[in-house]
């Protein structure tokens, strides 16, 4: 299997962000997903910077993919999203239906697909760009039918949804398209919204439109505990995400059997560079799953979760060897005269 570094979910500076991917060039990583996907006002790094980048890990070795924004909430927004689909070098993730279109539209522009392959294995159109793209987490493919729409549409790779389990991965493993790549979000905290509402700023009083950038203060998201001082919820600007850290390290055995092809970790602000030795050291039977997960966890943000695998609630934390969760019992309805 091969490793991918998500895209930057955070708001740091921009020296912190370049020196991270310069840092990055070294990692043993195969894939690097690049670009703004949560707020269009974290201007640190333009599109034409995230090219630089792209262009710097290339020379290292990577592939990298530009990632389009999820919420989309101006005109802005949507020249940029045109700008990353007519690049013609780097293969795009599509994080919104609006971004399959406009890929779509362009992959078949100059007729069927043909010619040499692309950054993803996929065809390239003759004349178009590079056109086959990876499927975001974000497109809510959950069926075989909506895994066979977005093949049609060009995706080569599709990336298995937050919150789905071990039995909705297998099914779809078992019905996805001949030649369709499958990637897991292996490790990060997970986002699970967006809203048109920024919640760092509102935290702070301040109206979206000025938001003082307050998400800049919260390299890792902002914490969101409960009455009882319980973890809940991290808030990320316009983002929520999981308040513990999602991690797969112990299911990689299973992940491979599945045929899974790519696990997608997602950067932090601190000891970034062991996440990955760590998951390429268990993937190459150099560790075991136990002794990497032993070590990584004094290095999360926040403590562990796993339990979507698990068909869990997310905040739950399985271990091997932990008894399976207990089933619900069934009701019978009772149909009165």
């Amino acid at each position: 299997m091969k490793i991918a570094l998500g895209p930057l979910q955070y708001y740091w500076p921009r020296v912190t962000t370049l020196e991270f991917y310069a840092a990055v060039s070294e990692w043993p990583v195969d894939i690097v997903y690049l670009g703004e996907t949560v707020c269009s006002r974290r201007h640190e790094l333009r599109l034409s910077d995230w090219i630089e980048v792209a262009d710097m890990l290339a020379q290292a070795g990577k592939t990298p993919i530009l990632s389009t924004q999820v919420l989309l909430e101006s005109g802005n927004d949507l020249n940029t999203l045109r700008k990353i689909t007519e690049n013609e070098t780097y293969g795009i993730e599509a994080n919104d239906m609006g971004a399959v279109r406009l890929i779509h539209e362009r992959l078949f522009a100059a007729g069927p697909p043909q010619g040499e392959k692309g950054p993803l294995g996929g065809q390239q159109a003759a004349g178009a760009a590079w056109g086959r793209f990876v499927a975001g987490p974000f497109l809510n493919i959950y069926s075989k039918p909506t895994l066979d729409v977005i093949a049609a549409q060009g995706a080569t790779r599709w990336v298995m949804p937050l919150e789905m389990g071990r039995a909705g991965l297998t099914q779809l493993q078992q019905d996805r398209p001949a030649g369709m790549q499958t990637e897991v979000f292996a490790y990060g905290r997970m986002p699970l919204a967006f809203s048109a509402r920024c919640f760092t700023a509102r935290n702070r009083n301040f109206p979206k439109d000025n938001c003082q950038y307050v998400c800049m203060d919260h390299p890792d998201g902002l914490l969101l505990e409960t009455k009882e001082s319980q973890a809940f919820l991290t808030i990320n600007g316009i983002q929520t995400q999981s308040a513990l850290v999602h991690t797969l390290i112990h299911e990689l055995d299973e992940l491979r059997d599945l045929g899974v092809d790519v696990l997608r970790l997602s950067p932090q602000s601190q000891h970034m560079d062991q996440v990955v030795a760590a998951f390429r050291a268990v993937l190459d039977g150099r560790e075991s799953a136990a002794d990497a997960h032993a070590r990584l966890t004094p290095l999360m943000p926040a403590g562990p979760c796993n339990g979507y695998w698990h068909d869990r609630p997310g905040l739950d934390m399985v271990l091997p060897g932990d008894p399976p969760a207990p089933q619900a019992p069934r009701v019978r309805a009772q149909v009165s005269a």
